[in-house]
């Protein structure tokens, strides 16, 4: 029986009482009820026309065009399950290719002769059906390890029983296998696509192209990375410094555009660990010279999960750590086949590894004494080998953060002239053979040799308008302020310097930049004073060495000062910078300018005088058109450029808050004025989670966002921009902005070449055509003069234009945002909105750095009872540099 329980009242809660009987003369109403409308999801918009400005050029691009000739046919989609023999599912990296290819070869006529397109996991496909839906198989493989030559002795671990236990993954081990149908995707979806009809299914059949190719790669025994693939040659090898090495490879995927489907092929490199000796590397990682002089805990950390090979059996292993004790101190128990207990079992000896393989083994050992061993087993049974017999094997990626020398020397070595990059990808091309691929061939697809040409054009170059009403064309996207002043030159009044402890003539210094700066129209009165820092603090942490400093600042200072140009010690990745940064923007609400004063010149301080005067509110140089005004677009109807990016942690730092920052533009008709707001977000998201709080200004908005994959444009559209516009009304419910959406991508593969010419294609190249997307608006541009390597052109996508702006004009606009950065003079790659907020994201990241370095691994927050780690908030920005360029 169901109870109820009363109320505070003494009524039954739960108890109701039966409705009123309707009087016989009343008729019910049918009651209506309006669903609530559901919001139309936004999709990118299609292209509205091409653009005609500038003179055409002809140019050759890394697509190659590619025919399908199978339209009728189609692919069918398999799930894959492996399991063990006692029905464990297979986890194994690289065993799943070994496994089905065991399937393919076994079970060839029970499959009708099929090939298959496998990408490693659960999915797989065929160029029409296998016999049956679902297909279950057995297969036994004789060693599932990802070494091909192994030697079946084991004889290579400290006992017999280990040596027992490493052996057995070598020994045949059985695989079940379950083959059932999940999809059928017809081919004819890419001439669909290629038509501007795109669809589940022609991204599904674009996916089973590049499983192909990946497929293609592996069994070539290439190292794959996403679409990138890299094989085991010492010659594609370039060493980076603290034993990583750079390895080039080659991209490679399909794409459709407006000419058809096309294969875009292109240079990639990644990071791996230098093969050989372990102690070699970790050698080299640590920069040390000796062993004695190694880090065994970092070692710990950096080595665990890398595979290794063993001498002298040449056996395979994955390292799962490193011993307590050194290899002379560290004990385990060896079985003594000889000698027999009162019970008829083998005797146990306590005995150490070295002593072990130096006296049972009779390997001789010259330097692991001293060191921990290897260990390949399992932490409650270990198996431990000395160092010295273990050499890393190859391509095994190296996923830590570069430091900034080994970053400079991977851009150094990896750097290749146009037409160095054109042979060298027509020998890719050559040398993958794509033609013997028997899937590509069930397809009907055939790749063309040839680069493809499209039809360039290059955009007239702004006119830039610098001091004294002066105006001057840019000349290859370059200037220089030699005999020039600058458009609105600062003031600078009340400044000091401050010195960590560099070694420079301070009195030169200060009067080689007061003389450049009046050559450039900025008044600079001697500084107040010079503070020096104090020997006793040198040696002190970041922090208390900027704590100290400020501590003397307020002690001499009058009042706050308008500026502080800061002397640091080191050039890149000061430790003090962080703190110091912090201290000024977010407690003081003082401007600095940081600088680490080793070779000075006119140049040199001329480019340090450009940033402090943006910091301090000054214009170095500005569009011509901005004063007129007729910018296209932006000089007809109040208009707000915002600029957005998202900066992540280090590759590695997974718990690391991710750093998002907008700027938007200031002081309408100007677009070359920004101010910048900056958030922390969950680690590695790349959608922007708070933009609700960012806008501030009545106007028409144009969006330019950065970083953002094709996959992810639907939310920029639905989520991002629902968000601006929010905003908007939050702070007037009547203002209905209109808005341009325009996505910023480096991340891409494609190149451009100018046909017979070992140069660059010149800067303003632009390209809407032919290799551009079947439907969507999208075009490239080459804004910037590429004087080393190969240019990367950026890709813009027009993902929303409620405006309505004719492609030349926002073409012109975009090219005229890459003359507007104010630290440079010269166009840069990327409009200065999305470069500028980069800067205030990576520069408010260094104090997040800095509050890292100075916690203990044990106080990182913890984890909320969702299970989320918690994003620590960036401080504050005070007022006055809040509304400044203080990211320049």
């Amino acid at each position: 029986m169901d109870s109820f329980e009363p109320d505070g009242n003494g009524a039954a809660q739960d108890l109701l009482h039966p409705p009123l009987p309707v009087p016989p003369d009343v008729k019910p109403i049918k009651a209506e009820f309006e669903p609530a409308k559901k919001k139309v999801a936004i999709v990118p918009m299609a292209r509205h026309g091409l653009g005609s400005k500038g003179p055409k050029i002809s140019i050759l691009t890394n697509h190659f065009k590619v025919n399908v000739g199978n339209v009728d046919g189609h692919f069918f989609h398999y799930s894959v399950s492996l399991s063990y023999e006692d029905g464990r599912p297979v986890d194994g990296k690289g065993v799943g290719r070994k496994v089905i290819d065991r399937v393919h070869e076994t079970y060839r006529s029970e499959l009708a002769g099929k090939d298959f397109a496998y990408d490693g996991e659960k999915s797989l496909f065929t160029v029409g059906p296998l016999p049956n839906n679902k297909l279950e198989f057995t297969v036994v493989l004789e060693d599932v390890t990802s070494n091909r030559n192994a030697s079946p002795d084991g004889h290579d671990s400290p006992n017999e029983h280990d040596r027992k236990r490493l052996r057995r993954p070598y020994q045949s081990k059985t695989f079940k296998v379950e083959i059932s149908f999940a999809a059928k995707i017809p081919m004819q979806a890419i001439q669909n696509a290629l038509r501007g009809q795109e669809s589940e299914n022609s991204q599904e059949a674009l996916r089973v192209l590049d499983i192909i190719l990946r497929q293609h790669a592996a069994k070539q025994g290439c190292l794959l990375v996403r679409q990138s693939f890299f094989q085991n040659n010492p010659n594609n090898f370039t060493d980076i410094g603290g034993g990583v090495l750079g390895c080039r490879g080659f991209h490679s995927s399909f794409r459709t555009t407006q000419g058809g489907l096309s294969l875009n092929i292109d240079v990639s490199t990644t990071l791996i660990i230098r093969p050989g000796p372990v102690v070699d590397f970790l050698l080299a990682n640590q920069n040390v010279r000796e062993p004695g002089s190694l880090d065994w805990n970092k070692a710990k950390r950096l080595l665990k999960n890398l595979r290794i090979k063993v001498s002298p059996s040449n056996q395979e292993y994955k390292i799962t750590g490193l011993s307590d004790q050194f290899c002379k101190d560290q004990l385990f128990s060896l079985k003594q086949k000889s000698m027999k207990n009162e019970n008829g079992e083998a005797e146990t000896l306590e005995i150490t590894v070295y002593d072990y393989f130096v006296n049972h083994r009779n390997i001789q050992l010259r330097y692991s004494a001293k060191m921990p061993c290897i260990n390949v087993g399992k932490p409650k049974r270990p198996t431990y080998i000395p160092m010295e017999l273990c050499s890393l094997v190859s391509l095994q990626r190296y996923t830590k953060a570069l430091s900034t020398f080994q970053r400079a020397s991977l851009v150094e070595k990896s750097r290749q002239k146009p037409q160095e990059r054109m042979s060298v990808l027509s020998n890719a091309l050559q040398s993958s053979n794509y033609g013997a691929e028997p899937m590509l061939r069930s397809c009907g697809v055939s790749i063309s040799s040839n680069f493809t040409q499209v039809e360039g054009r290059v955009l007239p170059t702004p006119r830039l308008k610098v001091g004294n009403g002066e105006d001057f064309f840019p000349r290859n996207g370059r200037w220089n302020f030699n005999n020039k002043k600058l458009v609105e030159p600062a003031r600078i009044e009340r400044w000091a310097v401050v010195n960590f402890s560099t070694r420079c003539d301070i009195n030169s210094l200060v009067r080689d930049l007061i003389r450049c700066g009046e050559m450039k129209g900025i008044h600079i009165d001697p500084p107040f004073d010079v503070f020096e820092e104090r020997n006793q603090n040198r040696r002190s942490p970041p922090l208390a060495r900027v704590e100290n400093m400020f501590e003397e600042i307020q002690s001499k200072l009058p009042g706050a000062p308008q500026f502080l140009l800061c002397l640091l010690p080191d050039r890149k990745n000061s430790d003090l910078y962080g703190p110091w940064k912090r201290k000024n923007l977010a407690e003081f609400g003082i401007v600095t300018q940081c600088m680490a004063p080793t070779r000075v010149n006119d140049q040199y301080l001329t480019n340090v005088l450009l940033k402090i005067n943006a910091k301090l509110g000054g214009l170095n140089s500005m569009l011509a058109i901005e004063r007129t005004p007729s910018i296209p677009i932006v000089s007809k109807v109040p208009t707000m450029i915002l600029g957005m990016d998202v900066s992540h942690g280090s590759p590695g730092q997974s718990d690391v808050p991710s750093i998002a920052a907008v700027v938007s533009s200031r002081q309408w008709p100007l677009i070359s004025r920004y101010r910048a707001s900056v958030r922390t977000q969950s680690p590695k998201l790349e959608m922007i989670d708070s933009l609700f709080k960012r806008v501030s200004d009545k106007e028409d908005e144009g969006i330019m966002r950065d970083g953002v994959s094709e996959s992810q444009f639907n939310q920029v559209l639905n989520v991002e921009l629902d968000q601006v516009i929010e905003a908007c009304k939050f702070l007037d419910e009547n203002w209905n902005p209109k808005f341009a959406v325009i996505v910023a991508q480096k991340n891409h593969h494609t190149k451009f070449f100018q046909e017979g010419s070992p140069d660059n294609v010149p800067p303003g190249t632009v390209i809407d055509n032919k290799i551009c997307h079947p439907k969507n608006n999208d075009f490239y541009l080459c804004a910037h003069a590429g004087m080393i390597g190969t240019t990367r052109p950026t890709h813009y996508h027009v993902l929303l234009d409620q405006i309505g702006v004719s492609a030349d004009d926002l073409q012109e606009l975009v090219h005229s945002l890459s003359y507007v950065y104010q630290k440079s003079t010269t166009a840069i790659s990327v409009v200065a909105p999305i470069c500028y907020a980069h800067l205030a994201a990576s520069q408010m990241g260094t104090f997040m750095k800095f509050e890292e370095a100075s916690e203990t691994s044990s106080s990182h927050g913890g984890v909320t009872a969702h299970g989320a780690v918690p994003v620590p908030q960036l401080p504050r920005l005070r007022e006055n540099v809040c509304n400044s360029m203080f990211f320049c």
